[in-house]
């Protein structure tokens, strides 16, 4: 099986790049930077994700090197967490090319391949931000909520090519993501969930696991938020 994972540096990422290759799947990991994975199975390509013209380059080396591919993680994410005064155009801008836009062309790219082999499972990773609506998060939730609904509309587009498109939103997780944020505002995040704990990466990989489960035919346009957010 072969899975294609961006922002795949640091955190969940590079978690979820360790966890399929595990399983001895064949694994694509993309990001900005270099890898130091040494494993016979994994492939790293640097890609500037807010570049459409990075991005097309990186999808043309891995349709040439791999015949098929079975599965898209689309990771690769950056938060801003501001009131929307102090908020500049060019930070929302950046936002919403690596939160919204890139998973569109690796969607829209990498689709094409599943088609041919007619099966692919796709999973965009959103936030419990964007139900809880909170201050401080308007361009990050808006960004994930542009992904939600993508993945939603997506997911009827795909599906008469037998591809899944789901999507999981994770309760804060102990990465450089929110190494950031004060220590308050996370708690009282975590305060507004119904499971009152940070979430982990083996929660996001175990919800990963049973969209990507082959018999999880049935399961499309889906959100899955962790911590008891509906």
């Amino acid at each position: 099986m072969n899975i294609i994972i961006t922002g795949t540096s640091r955190g969940i990422g590079l978690y979820l790049v360790n966890h399929f290759l595990a399983k001895n799947w064949n694994v694509i990991g993309i990001s900005r930077g270099d890898s130091d994975i040494d494993n016979s199975n994994y492939t790293h390509l640097n890609c500037d994700l807010t570049s459409e013209e990075s991005v097309n380059d990186c999808l043309k080396i891995i349709k040439k090197k791999f015949k098929k591919c079975d599965a898209l993680i689309n990771n690769a994410g950056i938060a801003s967490m501001n009131h929307i005064m102090f908020t500049t155009y060019k930070t929302a801008e950046k936002v919403f090319a690596t939160n919204f836009l890139s998973p569109f062309i690796f969607t829209r790219e990498v689709s094409k391949i599943m088609m041919k082999s007619n099966f692919g499972r796709i999973v965009n990773i959103s936030t419990v931000a964007v139900p809880l609506r909170l201050e401080g998060e308007a361009i990050y939730a808006s960004s994930k909520a542009a992904l939600e609904m993508f993945t939603k509309i997506t997911a009827k587009e795909l599906a008469p090519f037998n591809i899944t498109v789901n999507a999981v939103g994770p309760s804060p997780v102990n990465t450089n993501l929110i190494s950031s944020v004060p220590k308050e505002k996370i708690e009282n995040l975590i305060s507004k969930q119904a499971i009152k704990k940070y979430g982990t990466e083996k929660d996001i990989s175990n919800v990963i696991d049973f969209f990507m489960d082959i018999n999880s035919h049935n399961i499309s346009g889906q959100i899955i938020y962790l911590g008891g957010i509906s």
